[in-house]
């Protein structure tokens, strides 16, 4: 029964969403959601009916200001006399010829939305790059860390050696400095002549990334007990076999919650592809700036974006570390 209602409520609040194109409509299956969920205690327990809730949420956000749009904006016939009044009341203010004046004269949202658009664009690539890297140089020096009194003195532990000092080194210069500097230097000194912006911070993101993932990952790695290393031994299991199928999957349910972080951290670091004269999502706002010679309605407006993307990611991370320490009992 618990789990029947707590599909109903998600199911209820992904069509609240969906439905914000007949914004009535969506409206009313967010309310009907909430009193699912209301109506029974036991179901907040119940990781699919939060989902479900929060779903509700955004969706009655979204179909609130699509209401507010329509009502505002679109013609209307027959509109009653109060709603023309109210309309033109609207019109008269301050803050309506600020808001056309920023984002609907020339269609200057488009500076914000394809901004925003690579924003996602570079971060997305960035963190699989990061993670890529990362997994690589925690390995190097985790293996280091643990096979060094194991192995004997010869080509392959001075290999190993050499390796180990060169993931050190990439860790302390890429820590070390600040990543508009890389950029910056990726960009202007290295590609110099490459005019594709977006895989210049890409790889200068990554590469950034993948030295805070590096870390996250080793941290995880050396926080398996010993034991487990002995245990794959045991079963006939070769030192990558270990790795591979007892240590890492151990190691990453514990960092997952850090490497989710490190994505939401990543999304505000972008804010700085401006400096090679990306398009992102700041720049965007910093153009239609430029454009009207206002700054606050545009640069508010990239604010809130940045914070409702980092709430939602946040709230993604919360709801992975309940269901990790849910898993574990």
């Amino acid at each position: 029964m618990l789990t029947k209602k707590a599909n109903q409520i998600l199911i209820f609040g992904i069509l609240s969403i969906a439905f914000s194109w007949l914004p009535a409509a969506g409206l009313i299956l967010a309310v009907i959601t909430f009193i699912l969920f209301l109506s029974d205690k036991t179901v907040k327990s119940s990781m699919k009916a939060e989902i479900g809730r929060t779903l509700a949420i955004i969706g009655l956000i979204v179909n609130l200001i699509a209401i507010a749009y329509v009502l505002l904006f679109m013609p209307l016939n027959n509109a009653p006399s109060g709603l023309i009044s109210l309309r033109e009341s609207f019109y008269a203010t301050s803050f309506y010829s600020d808001f056309e004046n920023n984002f609907i004269t020339e269609d200057r949202y488009n500076y914000i939305f394809k901004g925003l658009v690579v924003t996602f664009e570079v971060t997305l690539f960035a963190v699989l790059l990061g993670i890529v890297l990362g997994v690589i140089v925690a390995l190097v020096r985790s293996s280091y860390d643990t096979m060094k009194d194991e192995l004997k003195g010869g080509f392959g532990k001075a290999l190993l050696y050499f390796f180990y000092k060169l993931c050190g080194v990439y860790l302390t210069v890429i820590r070390g400095t600040p990543v508009v500097v890389q950029l910056m230097i990726i960009y202007f000194v290295i590609f110099a002549s490459s005019n594709n912006k977006i895989m210049v911070a890409t790889l200068a993101f990554g590469i950034n990334s993948g030295a805070y993932v590096a870390e996250i990952i080793r941290g995880g790695i050396m926080s398996i007990d010993k034991g487990q290393f002995e245990a794959g031994r045991s079963l006939g299991f070769g030192y990558i076999r270990t790795m591979a199928f007892i240590i890492i999957p151990q190691a990453f349910k514990t960092v997952l919650p850090a490497l989710a972080n490190e994505f939401i951290v990543l999304i505000k670091e972008t804010s700085v592809s401006g400096y090679v004269g990306l398009q992102e999502l700041t720049k965007g706002g910093d153009i239609i700036r430029s454009r009207t010679y206002s700054a606050f309605m545009p640069l508010i407006a990239v604010a809130i974006i940045y914070l409702v993307i980092v709430m939602f990611f946040s709230w993604l991370v919360s709801l992975l570390e309940r269901r990790l320490k849910n898993s574990e009992r």
